[in-house]
């Protein structure tokens, strides 16, 4: 037992791998329930796995292990004039580097956006980020941008707009069905890897 009342809890998670929505849907939030629907009605199939809250990919370690896959770096950003908004999707393990994807999409001086940006273009809150949430933005007000390493795996990994779960999807699904059923297209970059 740890009783040392500064020191961290061990981060737990559940090694089962689940076909498809959670069986007992008590507890979830609303916008779980609507990413599990929309990926159901697409026929899209996934494996879930559970898990304590993710902040960060150093978070997502062990659950990429045990997935088989490497979970995307999902980075909320904006414009310096806060006008254009994107949601880049990366290799977890890929150093980002702002003024070589500033370049690519021709947008000087990217930042992260804030949190206020996030919930209201994609109701997700900070450490929960995902693809899955472009499906709250209405209104396109997010581009997405995909660096080719994404691309090339057969699979993704990405949470359903909360961080205590992870989505085991196939790469295909999410850009032929998932992406033109939510209205979305995406600008394909190359981010290279550190040297």
């Amino acid at each position: 037992m740890n009783t040392n009342p500064n020191a961290a809890e061990p981060f737990y998670i559940d090694k089962t791998l689940y076909q498809g929505r959670p069986a007992d849907e008590n507890g979830c939030l609303a916008k779980e329930l609507r990413a599990y629907d929309l990926l159901d009605q697409l026929g899209i199939s996934y494996i879930r796995m559970d898990h304590d809250p993710t902040a960060t990919i150093e978070d997502c370690h062990d659950i990429d292990r045990l997935l088989g896959i490497e979970i995307c770096k999902n980075l909320f950003l904006c414009n310096a004039q806060k006008t254009k908004f994107y949601l880049l999707m990366m290799p977890g393990s890929k150093k980002f580097r702002t003024a070589l994807l500033s370049k690519q999409i021709q947008s000087a001086r990217l930042s992260f956006a804030g949190p206020e940006y996030m919930e209201e273009f994609l109701d997700l809150t900070p450490g929960s980020v995902t693809i899955l949430g472009l499906m709250n933005d209405r209104e396109n007000r997010v581009q997405l941008l995909i660096d080719e390493d994404v691309l090339s795996h057969e699979d993704l990994g990405c949470h359903p707009c909360i961080n205590t779960s992870s989505l085991k999807l196939k790469t295909a699904d999410i850009l032929d069905k998932f992406l033109p059923a939510i209205h979305h297209d995406y600008i394909k970059v190359s981010l290279p890897w550190a040297e």
